[in-house]
C-alpha cells in the first residue's frame, strides 16, 4: 500500500516538467501566430507568468479601445510591435526563451485589477524563475520598463535586450520623408542660386545681417538660450526681475530699442548733414533727437523695473 504513494511522489517532478513543457509549446505557437506578439487574456496571462517558467517575457499593458481615449497607448503600441517583430528574426533556440505579449484592458480587466494598474501603457519584464536563464541575483519579481526615453522603439529594444538571451536585432526603418524633405530643400537651393547669388555678394546684405546679429546677441539672446529661460513669466510678465534673469520677450524688446537708437544715430550722422533743404534738415534733427531721447528714457525705465528701488543712471 505504501508503494503507490511513493511512486506518485517520485513522479511528481516529471509531471511538473511535462506540464511546463506543454505550456511552453503553447506559448511558442501563440507567438508565431501573431508576428511575435501574444495577445493575452486572464488565462493565458497566468500561463505566461507561471511560477515554474524557464522563459522570460516582456508584457505590454495597454488600452487601445477608442472609448478609453488613451493617446499614449496608440503612440507606443507600434514601437512595441516593431520590437517584437524584430525578435522573430532571432534563431529559435534563443527566440523561444523570451516572449513578447500584450494585455488589453478591455480583454483582461481582471489582470489590471489584480496588479493594481491604473495607467497605461506599462511594460513589465518577467525573468525566468527556473533553468539556466534564471537571474544569478535570484530576483524573479517583475521589472517595470522606464519610459524616460520616450515611446520610440530604439530605446525600448536597447533596454529590453538586457533581459533577453541575445540582443534584439531591431533596426529603425528608413525615414523616407526626411530624405524627401532634404532633397526638396536642396532642389530649391540649387534652382535659386542665380537668384540669391547677387544678394550673397552684396556688401549691404552682409552688413545688415551683421548688424541684426549684433543687436540680437547684445540683447541677451545667448543668455536666454543657454539658461533655457521661458518666453515670458507668470501672468504674462515679460520683464524678469534682477540682472541675472531675462525672458525671451525681453530680448526682442531690448534688441528693438537698441536697433531704433542705432538707426537714429546713423540718420543724424550720415543722412541729416547732407540735406540741402534747411527746413527738412531741421525737421530731421528734431525727429531723430526726439527718438533718441524717448528710446533712452524707455531703456532707463526698463532697467529701473529690472532692479526695483534703484536706477542705474540718475541725473542729479
Amino acid at each position: 500500500m505504501l508503494l503507490l504513494p511513493l511512486i506518485a511522489l517520485l513522479s511528481l517532478p516529471f509531471c511538473i516538467a511535462a506540464s511546463s513543457q506543454t505550456i511552453h509549446d503553447q506559448l511558442v505557437k501563440l507567438a508565431a501566430a501573431n508576428n511575435g506578439v501574444i495577445k493575452l487574456d486572464e488565462k493565458s496571462y497566468n500561463l505566461l507568468t507561471s511560477p515554474q517558467r524557464t522563459w522570460s517575457a516582456s508584457i505590454h499593458f495597454t488600452a487601445l479601445d477608442p472609448r478609453r481615449r488613451c493617446a499614449p497607448c496608440k503612440e507606443f503600441d507600434p514601437s512595441f510591435t516593431a520590437v517584437a517583430k524584430a525578435w522573430t528574426k532571432v534563431p529559435a533556440v534563443e527566440r523561444d526563451t523570451h516572449f513578447f505579449a500584450t494585455v488589453d484592458f478591455d480583454i483582461a480587466m481582471g489582470v489590471f485589477q489584480k496588479l493594481g494598474l491604473q495607467t497605461a501603457p506599462v511594460v513589465h519584464i518577467h525573468p525566468a524563475t527556473e533553468g539556466p536563464r534564471r537571474p544569478a541575483s535570484g530576483r524573479t519579481d517583475p521589472i517595470m520598463y522606464d519610459f524616460g526615453n520616450g515611446f520610440d522603439a530604439g530605446p525600448l529594444a536597447e533596454q529590453l535586450s538586457q533581459f533577453t538571451p541575445v540582443p534584439i536585432p531591431y533596426k529603425a526603418p528608413i525615414d523616407y520623408a526626411r530624405f524627401g524633405t532634404a532633397a526638396g530643400v536642396l532642389l530649391v537651393l540649387a534652382s535659386g542660386v542665380r537668384m540669391f547669388l547677387p544678394v550673397l555678394r552684396s556688401r549691404w546684405a552682409w552688413a545688415i545681417g551683421t548688424v541684426l546679429t549684433s543687436l540680437v546677441m547684445t540683447s541677451g539672446f545667448m543668455f536666454v538660450r543657454i539658461r533655457g529661460m521661458p518666453q515670458s513669466g507668470a501672468n504674462g510678465q515679460w520683464i524678469a526681475p534682477g540682472y541675472q534673469n531675462q525672458f525671451g520677450q525681453e530680448v526682442q524688446v531690448v534688441s528693438f530699442i537698441y536697433g531704433l537708437l542705432s538707426a537714429a544715430f546713423l540718420m543724424l550722422t550720415l543722412v541729416t548733414p547732407y540735406q540741402t533743404n534747411p527746413a527738412r534738415q531741421r525737421l530731421q534733427v528734431y525727429l531723430w533727437s526726439g527718438v533718441i531721447l524717448v528710446m533712452f528714457s524707455v531703456l532707463i525705465s526698463l532697467f529701473r523695473v529690472k532692479n526695483r528701488g534703484a536706477s542705474p543712471a540718475k541725473i542729479q
